[in-house]
């Protein structure tokens, strides 16, 4: 199994470049970001290569539309990766 890393909310702002958390959860809703993953009670994150595909996308200039479609993608990923352990999600 290959290692992740969860990068919390002020990592995640800094990989971006942005100053308040209320840019991420705008892309979060906007579908321009992945939702981020429960790590525990009242503690969440984002997988490490989920933000570096989407910097990637905006780096090589694609559109909002190309991103949506790419975290649609991640989000799926993500879904067989948790169905693959067993695990209800």
């Amino acid at each position: 199994m290959s290692e992740i890393e969860i990068l919390r909310l002020p990592a995640a702002m800094s990989a971006f470049g942005y100053r308040s958390h209320a840019s991420i959860y705008g892309n979060v809703k906007d579908g321009l970001l992945t939702k981020p993953v429960s790590i525990g009670a009242r503690s969440v994150g984002w997988p490490r290569g989920e933000i570096q595909a989407v910097l990637q996308a905006r780096i090589a200039g694609h559109t909002d539309e190309q991103i949506r479609t790419l975290v649609d993608r991640l989000h799926a990923e993500r879904q067989e990766r948790v169905a693959a352990l067993g695990v209800v999600a």
